[in-house]
């Protein structure tokens, strides 16, 4: 049966389990290729190469993907011009005076207060550790069900040392958000697979280690939340945390060990063709 043919009210019930994987594995080898990144938010920390770079400007990106990705993709670059080119050196030497530049930043409602802040925090990061990826493991090992849990405790985690340096402006707290909060997390989710994922496609990186892509979540934006509910794979009325996971827990049963990779299928079918207007 063609998967796409039927599109009544249900288009996709009664479908098997194997024809669905089969259908979203030919749509993941379509789209996780690395000629789809040149418009897509992932080109940016593509444009470095040393690990920080790529951790700064692949967490910048995710945090300011809102809006239109050409418009996304030239802040980003505005942004890595303000840093002088480098942005680890720049948030490591920078002086007081150079950060002056910064003040005229400003994304949608990500403005140079937000931009101070993620500096200031970068930086003292950086000067404990050699990667953003201890910024994301809690320092005490999980255990039990605790590990079953891992990414949730991660960003939750995450989210409270972002915010942890003195006199943090509370404004910035609406970009960072935590499932604590019932959010989705897209952002976040975002950039761990771009962080976590392995494989030798050229779009994900996959230079960390202690997250395993077993236990990505996967990131559920408008796009991804359409198309996954005509696809059947979400019955959870409300958008928040807990689809997120719902979602992921379906992909899983297609593979357990990189449920996440169905992110290029699921996100591709909405914004390549456009199937969350079609229906």
């Amino acid at each position: 049966m063609d998967i796409e043919s039927d599109k009544n009210n249900s288009p996709f019930r009664g479908i098997g389990s194997e024809a669905l994987k089969a259908f979203l594995d030919a749509k993941v080898a379509q789209y996780n290729r690395s000629e789809f990144i040149e418009n897509d938010p992932i080109i940016i920390p593509h444009m470095f190469s040393q690990k920080q770079d790529i951790e700064i400007m692949g967490f910048w990106a995710a945090t300011l993907a809102w809006g239109q990705r050409v418009t996304i993709i030239r802040k980003c670059k505005e942004l890595i011009t303000l840093m002088d080119g480098a942005p680890y050196d720049f948030i490591i030497n920078h002086e007081e005076p150079d950060l002056k530049k910064l003040l005229k930043f400003k994304h949608r409602t990500f403005n140079d207060v937000d931009t101070l802040y993620f500096i200031a925090f970068f930086r003292q990061h950086y000067e404990k550790f050699e990667s953003l990826e201890d910024a994301f493991v809690p320092p005490s090992p999980l255990k039990g069900e605790q590990k079953m849990q891992a990414v949730e405790i991660a960003l939750n985690y995450f989210r409270a040392y972002f915010f942890s340096l003195p006199d943090f402006p509370h404004r910035t707290k609406k970009h960072v958000s935590s499932p604590s909060q019932k959010s989705t997390c897209k952002r976040l989710n975002m950039f761990l697979r771009w962080m976590v994922r392995k494989d030798d496609n050229g779009v994900d990186f996959g230079i960390w280690n202690r997250i395993k892509p077993a236990d990505l979540i996967c990131p559920l934006d408008l796009h991804v939340d359409r198309v996954s509910r005509k696809l059947n794979l979400i019955n959870r009325k409300q958008t928040d945390w807990q689809t997120a996971v719902e979602l992921t827990e379906r992909l899983r049963e297609f593979d357990p060990n990189d449920p996440v990779k169905y992110d290029f299928a699921l996100f591709g079918l909405g914004i390549e063709e456009r199937w969350g207007v079609q229906f």
